[in-house]
Protein backbone atom coordinates (compact mmCIF):
# COMPACT_ATOMS: atom_id res chain seq x y z
CA UNK A 1 0.00 0.00 0.00
CA UNK A 2 3.05 2.77 0.81
CA UNK A 3 4.59 1.66 -2.54
CA UNK A 4 1.47 2.66 -4.49
CA UNK A 5 1.56 6.70 -3.59
CA UNK A 6 4.20 7.61 -5.70
CA UNK A 7 4.87 10.46 -8.15
CA UNK A 8 2.91 10.41 -11.38
CA UNK A 9 0.27 8.35 -9.80
CA UNK A 10 -2.83 10.10 -10.22
CA UNK A 11 -5.96 10.51 -7.86
CA UNK A 12 -9.56 10.33 -8.41
CA UNK A 13 -8.68 11.15 -11.75
CA UNK A 14 -7.52 14.21 -11.60
CA UNK A 15 -5.06 15.10 -9.34
CA UNK A 16 -1.40 14.42 -10.27
CA UNK A 17 0.95 13.19 -7.32
CA UNK A 18 4.25 15.27 -7.99
CA UNK A 19 6.66 15.24 -4.96
CA UNK A 20 6.21 14.05 -1.08
CA UNK A 21 6.29 17.15 1.08
CA UNK A 22 5.29 16.94 4.54
CA UNK A 23 4.74 13.63 6.70
CA UNK A 24 2.97 13.70 10.58
CA UNK A 25 1.42 10.73 12.00
CA UNK A 26 -1.63 10.25 10.56
CA UNK A 27 -1.37 11.70 7.24
CA UNK A 28 2.00 12.38 4.48
CA UNK A 29 1.58 16.00 2.55
CA UNK A 30 2.00 15.56 -1.24
CA UNK A 31 2.63 18.22 -3.84
CA UNK A 32 0.53 17.60 -6.83
CA UNK A 33 -1.23 19.17 -10.01
CA UNK A 34 -5.08 19.64 -10.53
CA UNK A 35 -5.26 18.36 -14.07
CA UNK A 36 -8.76 19.95 -14.54
CA UNK A 37 -7.62 23.07 -13.23
CA UNK A 38 -4.65 23.29 -14.12
CA UNK A 39 -2.97 24.32 -10.90
CA UNK A 40 -0.92 23.07 -7.94
CA UNK A 41 -2.33 22.20 -4.50
CA UNK A 42 -1.34 20.25 -1.72
CA UNK A 43 -2.77 16.64 -0.85
CA UNK A 44 -3.13 15.83 2.43
CA UNK A 45 -3.27 12.03 2.31
CA UNK A 46 -4.27 10.07 5.12
CA UNK A 47 -1.71 7.18 5.85
CA UNK A 48 -1.47 3.89 4.29
CA UNK A 49 -1.57 2.21 7.96
CA UNK A 50 -4.51 3.62 8.83
CA UNK A 51 -6.95 3.96 5.60
CA UNK A 52 -8.60 1.33 6.26
CA UNK A 53 -10.32 2.32 9.34
CA UNK A 54 -13.41 3.81 8.27
CA UNK A 55 -12.93 6.15 11.76
CA UNK A 56 -9.71 7.83 10.08
CA UNK A 57 -11.47 8.15 7.04
CA UNK A 58 -14.20 9.80 8.59
CA UNK A 59 -11.76 12.53 10.60
CA UNK A 60 -10.52 13.45 7.46
CA UNK A 61 -13.81 14.25 5.64
CA UNK A 62 -14.81 16.28 8.94
CA UNK A 63 -11.84 17.87 8.62
CA UNK A 64 -12.14 18.89 5.17
CA UNK A 65 -15.47 19.83 6.08
CA UNK A 66 -14.88 22.19 8.86
CA UNK A 67 -12.20 23.81 6.98
CA UNK A 68 -14.61 24.23 3.71
CA UNK A 69 -16.86 26.28 5.66
CA UNK A 70 -14.13 28.91 7.13
CA UNK A 71 -13.13 31.46 4.10
CA UNK A 72 -10.49 33.41 5.86
CA UNK A 73 -7.89 34.91 4.93
CA UNK A 74 -5.90 33.25 8.07
CA UNK A 75 -6.87 29.98 7.39
CA UNK A 76 -5.72 27.41 4.74
CA UNK A 77 -8.13 27.33 1.70
CA UNK A 78 -9.77 23.74 1.63
CA UNK A 79 -10.92 22.76 -2.12
CA UNK A 80 -11.56 19.07 -2.36
CA UNK A 81 -11.90 16.06 -0.15
CA UNK A 82 -12.32 12.78 -2.58
CA UNK A 83 -11.43 8.93 -1.93
CA UNK A 84 -10.47 6.56 -4.01
CA UNK A 85 -10.26 2.58 -4.35
CA UNK A 86 -6.70 0.03 -5.81
CA UNK A 87 -7.65 -2.92 -7.37
CA UNK A 88 -6.84 -4.73 -4.13
CA UNK A 89 -10.06 -2.86 -3.14
CA UNK A 90 -7.79 -0.61 -0.79
CA UNK A 91 -8.92 2.97 -0.10
CA UNK A 92 -6.99 6.38 -0.38
CA UNK A 93 -8.80 9.60 1.52
CA UNK A 94 -7.32 12.67 0.59
CA UNK A 95 -7.93 16.64 1.53
CA UNK A 96 -6.71 19.08 -1.40
CA UNK A 97 -6.01 22.25 0.10
CA UNK A 98 -4.04 25.21 -1.45
CA UNK A 99 -0.46 25.02 -1.14
CA UNK A 100 1.36 27.50 0.94
CA UNK A 101 4.92 29.10 0.63
CA UNK A 102 6.35 29.78 4.22
CA UNK A 103 8.05 28.37 7.15
CA UNK A 104 6.29 26.61 10.03
CA UNK A 105 6.03 29.08 13.35
CA UNK A 106 7.67 25.81 15.09
CA UNK A 107 10.70 26.21 13.12
CA UNK A 108 11.14 29.99 13.77
CA UNK A 109 10.81 29.00 16.95
CA UNK A 110 13.48 26.84 17.03
CA UNK A 111 15.70 30.28 16.66
CA UNK A 112 14.34 31.98 19.33
CA UNK A 113 11.66 34.43 20.34
CA UNK A 114 10.11 36.34 18.21
CA UNK A 115 10.42 40.13 18.66
CA UNK A 116 7.57 41.36 20.43
CA UNK A 117 5.70 42.89 17.59
CA UNK A 118 5.98 40.42 15.62
CA UNK A 119 4.43 37.75 18.31
CA UNK A 120 1.20 40.17 18.68
CA UNK A 121 0.87 40.16 15.30
CA UNK A 122 0.95 36.73 14.37
CA UNK A 123 -1.20 36.42 17.41
CA UNK A 124 -3.76 38.84 16.45
CA UNK A 125 -4.09 36.75 13.27
CA UNK A 126 -4.19 33.33 14.86
CA UNK A 127 -7.13 34.76 17.31
CA UNK A 128 -8.97 36.22 14.31
CA UNK A 129 -8.80 32.91 12.17
CA UNK A 130 -9.97 31.28 15.66
CA UNK A 131 -13.06 34.00 16.36
CA UNK A 132 -14.29 33.09 12.95
CA UNK A 133 -14.01 29.05 13.50
CA UNK A 134 -16.22 30.00 16.87
CA UNK A 135 -18.69 32.05 15.08
CA UNK A 136 -19.46 28.82 12.91
CA UNK A 137 -20.00 26.67 15.80
CA UNK A 138 -16.40 24.73 15.19
CA UNK A 139 -13.53 24.50 17.54
CA UNK A 140 -10.04 23.80 16.65
CA UNK A 141 -8.74 22.19 19.27
CA UNK A 142 -4.97 21.55 18.13
CA UNK A 143 -3.59 25.11 18.15
CA UNK A 144 0.44 24.64 17.99
CA UNK A 145 3.23 26.09 16.49
CA UNK A 146 2.87 23.49 14.26
CA UNK A 147 0.15 24.11 12.76
CA UNK A 148 0.78 28.07 11.90
CA UNK A 149 2.28 28.75 8.42
CA UNK A 150 4.06 31.97 8.13
CA UNK A 151 3.64 33.54 4.91
CA UNK A 152 4.29 36.01 2.79
CA UNK A 153 0.92 37.35 3.00
CA UNK A 154 0.69 36.80 6.78
CA UNK A 155 -0.22 33.72 8.96
CA UNK A 156 -2.67 30.38 7.84
CA UNK A 157 -3.65 28.03 10.44
CA UNK A 158 -3.33 24.64 9.63
CA UNK A 159 -4.80 21.09 10.07
CA UNK A 160 -8.37 20.67 11.30
CA UNK A 161 -8.29 17.02 11.25
CA UNK A 162 -9.44 16.78 15.58
CA UNK A 163 -11.74 20.09 14.96
CA UNK A 164 -15.26 19.75 16.31
CA UNK A 165 -18.46 21.33 17.08
CA UNK A 166 -18.87 23.65 20.38
CA UNK A 167 -20.73 21.42 23.00
CA UNK A 168 -19.20 17.78 21.48
CA UNK A 169 -17.54 15.23 23.44
CA UNK A 170 -13.46 16.39 23.79
CA UNK A 171 -12.33 12.51 24.11
CA UNK A 172 -12.40 10.15 21.68
CA UNK A 173 -14.12 6.26 21.86
CA UNK A 174 -11.82 5.32 24.22
CA UNK A 175 -11.36 8.00 26.81
CA UNK A 176 -8.59 9.39 25.34
CA UNK A 177 -7.53 13.57 24.83
CA UNK A 178 -6.39 14.80 21.76
CA UNK A 179 -4.42 16.98 21.15
CA UNK A 180 -0.42 18.37 22.23
CA UNK A 181 -0.03 18.07 26.07
CA UNK A 182 1.64 21.75 26.64
CA UNK A 183 -1.31 23.48 24.53
CA UNK A 184 -4.01 21.67 25.64
CA UNK A 185 -6.26 23.78 28.31
CA UNK A 186 -6.69 21.87 31.67
CA UNK A 187 -10.40 21.30 31.78
CA UNK A 188 -9.70 19.03 28.35
CA UNK A 189 -8.12 16.64 30.98
CA UNK A 190 -10.96 16.20 33.00
CA UNK A 191 -13.09 15.56 29.74
CA UNK A 192 -15.52 18.98 29.30
CA UNK A 193 -17.07 19.41 26.31
CA UNK A 194 -15.49 20.91 23.32
CA UNK A 195 -15.71 24.78 23.69
CA UNK A 196 -14.10 27.89 22.50
CA UNK A 197 -12.13 29.06 25.79
CA UNK A 198 -10.20 25.46 24.91
CA UNK A 199 -8.45 27.47 21.84
CA UNK A 200 -8.08 30.57 23.64
CA UNK A 201 -5.54 28.79 25.90
CA UNK A 202 -3.85 27.35 23.45
CA UNK A 203 -3.94 30.33 21.58
CA UNK A 204 -2.35 32.19 24.94
CA UNK A 205 0.30 29.15 25.36
CA UNK A 206 1.16 30.14 21.98
CA UNK A 207 1.55 33.71 22.14
CA UNK A 208 3.61 33.22 25.73
CA UNK A 209 5.97 30.95 23.85
CA UNK A 210 6.63 33.88 20.41
CA UNK A 211 7.38 35.96 23.29
CA UNK A 212 9.13 34.19 25.59
CA UNK A 213 10.61 30.86 23.54
CA UNK A 214 9.26 28.84 26.05
CA UNK A 215 5.42 27.37 26.57
CA UNK A 216 4.35 27.94 30.55
CA UNK A 217 3.74 24.38 31.61
CA UNK A 218 6.42 22.20 29.53
CA UNK A 219 4.95 18.52 29.18
CA UNK A 220 5.10 16.06 26.82
CA UNK A 221 2.92 13.52 28.01
CA UNK A 222 -0.60 14.27 30.11
CA UNK A 223 0.84 12.97 32.88
CA UNK A 224 3.54 15.68 32.92
CA UNK A 225 1.13 18.29 32.24
CA UNK A 226 -1.25 18.00 34.91
CA UNK A 227 1.72 17.71 36.95
CA UNK A 228 3.24 20.95 35.76
CA UNK A 229 -0.77 22.45 36.23
CA UNK A 230 -0.43 21.18 39.61
CA UNK A 231 2.85 22.28 40.73
CA UNK A 232 4.25 24.68 38.33
CA UNK A 233 4.44 28.50 39.58
CA UNK A 234 2.30 30.79 37.21
CA UNK A 235 3.12 31.96 33.77
CA UNK A 236 4.75 35.18 33.78
CA UNK A 237 6.08 37.88 31.10
CA UNK A 238 8.08 40.19 33.60
CA UNK A 239 11.48 39.90 31.85
CA UNK A 240 10.21 41.57 28.55
CA UNK A 241 10.12 45.22 30.26
CA UNK A 242 9.62 46.68 26.72
CA UNK A 243 5.52 44.57 26.11
CA UNK A 244 2.82 46.66 26.35
CA UNK A 245 0.87 45.93 29.51
CA UNK A 246 -2.68 45.32 27.71
CA UNK A 247 -0.35 42.93 25.58
CA UNK A 248 0.82 40.92 28.90
CA UNK A 249 -2.40 41.25 30.44
CA UNK A 250 -4.83 39.33 27.65
CA UNK A 251 -1.97 36.81 27.02
CA UNK A 252 -1.96 35.63 30.83
CA UNK A 253 -5.91 36.50 30.67
CA UNK A 254 -5.90 34.26 28.00
CA UNK A 255 -4.01 30.92 30.71
CA UNK A 256 -6.73 31.20 33.12
CA UNK A 257 -7.79 28.16 34.48
CA UNK A 258 -11.03 28.71 35.14
CA UNK A 259 -12.67 28.67 30.73
CA UNK A 260 -14.93 31.55 32.71
CA UNK A 261 -12.34 33.86 32.90
CA UNK A 262 -10.72 33.48 29.94
CA UNK A 263 -11.32 36.22 26.93
CA UNK A 264 -13.14 35.21 23.76
CA UNK A 265 -10.87 35.31 20.67
CA UNK A 266 -12.53 38.02 19.34
CA UNK A 267 -11.29 40.03 22.07
CA UNK A 268 -8.03 38.53 22.31
CA UNK A 269 -7.50 40.06 18.43
CA UNK A 270 -9.08 43.46 18.88
CA UNK A 271 -6.00 44.22 22.31
CA UNK A 272 -3.31 42.86 19.98
CA UNK A 273 -4.41 44.57 16.82
CA UNK A 274 -4.50 47.68 18.93
CA UNK A 275 -0.63 47.40 19.14
CA UNK A 276 0.03 46.92 15.48
CA UNK A 277 -1.90 50.23 14.24
CA UNK A 278 1.02 52.72 12.37
CA UNK A 279 1.71 56.04 13.92
CA UNK A 280 -1.24 58.12 12.81
CA UNK A 281 1.03 60.68 10.01
CA UNK A 282 -2.74 61.32 8.76
CA UNK A 283 -3.21 65.51 8.72
CA UNK A 284 -6.52 66.26 10.43
CA UNK A 285 -8.01 70.01 10.48
CA UNK A 286 -8.60 71.79 13.38
CA UNK A 287 -11.95 72.65 13.81
CA UNK A 288 -13.37 76.17 14.08
CA UNK A 289 -12.85 75.95 17.87
CA UNK A 290 -10.71 73.74 20.15
CA UNK A 291 -13.68 71.53 22.39
CA UNK A 292 -14.37 73.14 25.52
CA UNK A 293 -13.67 69.48 27.13
CA UNK A 294 -11.15 66.80 27.84
CA UNK A 295 -11.19 64.53 24.50
CA UNK A 296 -10.39 61.16 25.00
CA UNK A 297 -7.48 59.51 23.60
CA UNK A 298 -7.01 55.96 22.42
CA UNK A 299 -6.43 53.90 25.23
CA UNK A 300 -8.66 56.07 27.71
CA UNK A 301 -5.58 58.86 28.74
CA UNK A 302 -5.68 62.69 28.43
CA UNK A 303 -6.13 64.55 25.45
CA UNK A 304 -2.68 65.91 26.16
CA UNK A 305 -1.11 62.84 24.99
CA UNK A 306 1.70 60.91 26.38
CA UNK A 307 1.93 63.47 28.94
CA UNK A 308 -1.36 62.36 30.57
CA UNK A 309 -2.28 66.20 31.62
CA UNK A 310 -6.21 66.77 30.79
CA UNK A 311 -7.15 68.99 27.64
CA UNK A 312 -8.07 73.01 28.48
CA UNK A 313 -10.35 75.28 26.59
CA UNK A 314 -8.10 77.32 24.37
CA UNK A 315 -9.92 80.61 25.87
CA UNK A 316 -9.33 79.84 29.27
CA UNK A 317 -6.49 81.75 30.97
CA UNK A 318 -4.53 85.14 30.57
CA UNK A 319 -2.14 83.71 28.34
CA UNK A 320 -3.23 83.58 24.96
CA UNK A 321 0.58 82.59 23.79
CA UNK A 322 -0.15 78.96 25.05
CA UNK A 323 -3.50 78.17 22.51
CA UNK A 324 -1.15 76.89 19.35
CA UNK A 325 -0.12 74.54 21.59
CA UNK A 326 -3.35 73.11 23.41
CA UNK A 327 -4.84 73.42 20.08
CA UNK A 328 -2.34 71.22 18.44
CA UNK A 329 -2.63 68.51 21.70
CA UNK A 330 -6.58 68.43 21.24
CA UNK A 331 -5.66 67.85 17.32
CA UNK A 332 -3.58 65.10 17.84
CA UNK A 333 -5.95 63.26 20.05
CA UNK A 334 -8.99 63.73 17.84
CA UNK A 335 -6.62 62.17 15.25
CA UNK A 336 -5.48 59.11 17.06
CA UNK A 337 -9.41 58.21 17.91
CA UNK A 338 -10.25 58.62 14.49
CA UNK A 339 -7.30 55.87 12.99
CA UNK A 340 -8.36 53.54 16.23
CA UNK A 341 -12.06 54.02 15.50
CA UNK A 342 -11.44 53.37 11.42
CA UNK A 343 -8.98 49.82 12.09
CA UNK A 344 -10.87 48.80 14.97
CA UNK A 345 -14.57 48.42 14.31
CA UNK A 346 -14.72 45.90 17.61
CA UNK A 347 -13.81 47.85 19.94
CA UNK A 348 -16.31 50.90 19.67
CA UNK A 349 -17.47 52.44 22.86
CA UNK A 350 -19.46 56.08 22.16
CA UNK A 351 -22.79 57.01 19.96
CA UNK A 352 -20.62 58.65 17.50
CA UNK A 353 -18.97 55.08 16.31
CA UNK A 354 -19.83 53.10 12.84
CA UNK A 355 -22.41 50.53 13.87
CA UNK A 356 -20.57 47.09 13.50
CA UNK A 357 -21.55 43.45 13.31
CA UNK A 358 -20.31 40.31 15.18
CA UNK A 359 -21.18 38.49 18.23
CA UNK A 360 -23.15 40.21 21.05
CA UNK A 361 -21.66 42.24 23.47
CA UNK A 362 -20.25 41.64 26.76
CA UNK A 363 -19.73 43.45 29.33
CA UNK A 364 -16.22 44.18 28.48
CA UNK A 365 -16.88 44.92 25.25
CA UNK A 366 -19.27 48.15 25.38
CA UNK A 367 -22.39 48.69 23.78
CA UNK A 368 -22.78 48.34 20.19
CA UNK A 369 -24.45 50.69 18.44
CA UNK A 370 -26.56 50.75 14.72
CA UNK A 371 -27.43 53.53 12.43
CA UNK A 372 -29.26 51.60 9.42
CA UNK A 373 -30.45 54.79 8.11
CA UNK A 374 -27.23 56.36 7.65
CA UNK A 375 -24.69 53.29 7.06
CA UNK A 376 -22.00 55.35 5.43
CA UNK A 377 -21.73 58.27 7.53
CA UNK A 378 -18.73 58.54 9.02
CA UNK A 379 -18.28 59.51 13.12
CA UNK A 380 -18.41 63.23 13.89
CA UNK A 381 -15.17 64.88 15.33
CA UNK A 382 -15.80 66.55 18.55
CA UNK A 383 -16.27 70.30 17.92
CA UNK A 384 -17.40 69.24 14.60
CA UNK A 385 -21.05 70.69 13.08
CA UNK A 386 -22.34 66.88 12.20
CA UNK A 387 -22.57 67.71 8.61
CA UNK A 388 -20.93 64.99 6.25
CA UNK A 389 -17.63 66.23 5.67
CA UNK A 390 -16.57 67.82 1.50
CA UNK A 391 -15.47 64.96 -1.03
CA UNK A 392 -13.85 61.77 0.25
CA UNK A 393 -11.38 63.49 3.14
CA UNK A 394 -8.65 61.51 4.88
CA UNK A 395 -8.06 57.73 4.20
CA UNK A 396 -9.17 57.07 7.69
CA UNK A 397 -12.43 59.06 7.17
CA UNK A 398 -13.09 57.37 3.59
CA UNK A 399 -12.24 54.25 5.43
CA UNK A 400 -14.50 54.53 8.38
CA UNK A 401 -17.20 54.88 6.18
CA UNK A 402 -16.53 52.08 3.90
CA UNK A 403 -16.42 49.78 7.01
CA UNK A 404 -20.10 51.34 8.60
CA UNK A 405 -21.20 50.39 5.61
CA UNK A 406 -20.08 47.12 5.75
CA UNK A 407 -21.57 46.73 9.42
CA UNK A 408 -25.05 48.50 8.44
CA UNK A 409 -25.25 46.11 5.61
CA UNK A 410 -24.89 43.04 7.96
CA UNK A 411 -27.46 44.39 10.63
CA UNK A 412 -29.70 44.80 7.88
CA UNK A 413 -29.09 41.49 5.83
CA UNK A 414 -27.56 42.97 2.25
CA UNK A 415 -24.57 41.48 3.35
CA UNK A 416 -23.36 37.65 4.63
CA UNK A 417 -22.06 37.39 7.27
CA UNK A 418 -19.01 35.90 6.36
CA UNK A 419 -18.46 37.60 3.42
CA UNK A 420 -18.97 40.79 5.71
CA UNK A 421 -15.39 39.73 7.93
CA UNK A 422 -13.73 39.16 4.25
CA UNK A 423 -14.43 42.33 3.51
CA UNK A 424 -13.28 44.15 6.62
CA UNK A 425 -10.05 42.17 6.90
CA UNK A 426 -9.14 43.09 3.03
CA UNK A 427 -10.01 47.09 4.42
CA UNK A 428 -8.09 46.39 7.04
CA UNK A 429 -5.10 45.26 5.41
CA UNK A 430 -5.86 47.71 3.11
CA UNK A 431 -5.32 50.92 5.85
CA UNK A 432 -1.91 49.03 7.61
CA UNK A 433 -0.33 49.02 4.10
CA UNK A 434 -1.06 52.57 3.69
CA UNK A 435 0.05 53.36 6.83
CA UNK A 436 3.27 51.19 6.65
CA UNK A 437 4.72 53.61 4.36
CA UNK A 438 3.04 52.39 0.73
CA UNK A 439 1.10 55.23 -0.26
CA UNK A 440 -0.56 53.57 -3.31
CA UNK A 441 -3.74 53.25 -2.83
CA UNK A 442 -4.41 52.04 -6.68
CA UNK A 443 -3.85 48.27 -6.15
CA UNK A 444 -5.50 47.56 -2.60
CA UNK A 445 -8.41 49.56 -3.54
CA UNK A 446 -8.92 47.85 -7.32
CA UNK A 447 -8.65 44.52 -5.22
CA UNK A 448 -11.02 45.76 -2.29
CA UNK A 449 -13.28 46.80 -4.95
CA UNK A 450 -13.11 43.42 -6.98
CA UNK A 451 -13.80 41.59 -4.54
CA UNK A 452 -17.26 43.07 -3.86
CA UNK A 453 -17.74 42.16 -7.71
CA UNK A 454 -17.06 38.54 -7.24
CA UNK A 455 -19.30 38.53 -3.98
CA UNK A 456 -22.11 39.82 -5.61
CA UNK A 457 -21.42 37.43 -8.02
CA UNK A 458 -21.74 34.96 -5.37
CA UNK A 459 -24.72 35.94 -3.84
CA UNK A 460 -23.21 37.27 -0.74
CA UNK A 461 -23.79 41.15 -1.15
CA UNK A 462 -27.54 42.22 -2.58
CA UNK A 463 -27.05 44.06 -6.02
CA UNK A 464 -27.83 47.55 -4.54
CA UNK A 465 -25.75 47.42 -2.05
CA UNK A 466 -22.88 45.89 -3.61
CA UNK A 467 -23.05 49.46 -5.94
CA UNK A 468 -23.50 51.41 -2.29
CA UNK A 469 -20.33 49.58 -1.48
CA UNK A 470 -18.17 50.34 -4.47
CA UNK A 471 -18.78 53.98 -4.57
CA UNK A 472 -17.78 54.11 -1.29
CA UNK A 473 -14.41 52.65 -2.35
CA UNK A 474 -14.23 54.41 -5.19
CA UNK A 475 -13.91 56.99 -2.79
CA UNK A 476 -11.66 55.51 -0.35
CA UNK A 477 -8.98 55.36 -3.72
CA UNK A 478 -9.33 59.43 -3.81
CA UNK A 479 -8.67 60.36 0.01
CA UNK A 480 -5.90 61.59 1.06
CA UNK A 481 -2.70 59.78 2.60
Amino acid sequence: MTAALHAGRLLARRYRLLDQIGAGGMSVIWRARDEVLDRVVALKVLAPSLAADARFRDMVREEARAAAQLVHPHVTSVHDYGETVAPDGATTSFVVMELLSGEELKLRLTEGPLPWAEAVQVGAQVADALAAAHRLGIVHRDITPANVMMTGVGVKVLDFGIATRIGAPDEDEDGGTFGTPAYVAPERLDGAPAQPATDVYSLGVLLHEALTGRVPYPADTWEQLSDALTSGPPPTLAGLPELPPAVARICLRSLARDPADRPTARQVATVLRAHLLPADTTPVPPPPRPPATPVPAAGGEGAAGPGGGAAVPADAGPDRRRRPLLLIAAVLAVGVALTVAALLPEQRATPRTQPTAGPAPTASSGPTVTESSRPAAAPSAPGSTGSPPAGPGTLMEAANRVDGLIGAGLTSGEIRADVGLDLRNELHNLTATVGSGRNDLAPPVARLREKVTVRRGEGGISQAYAERLDAAIAELGAARV
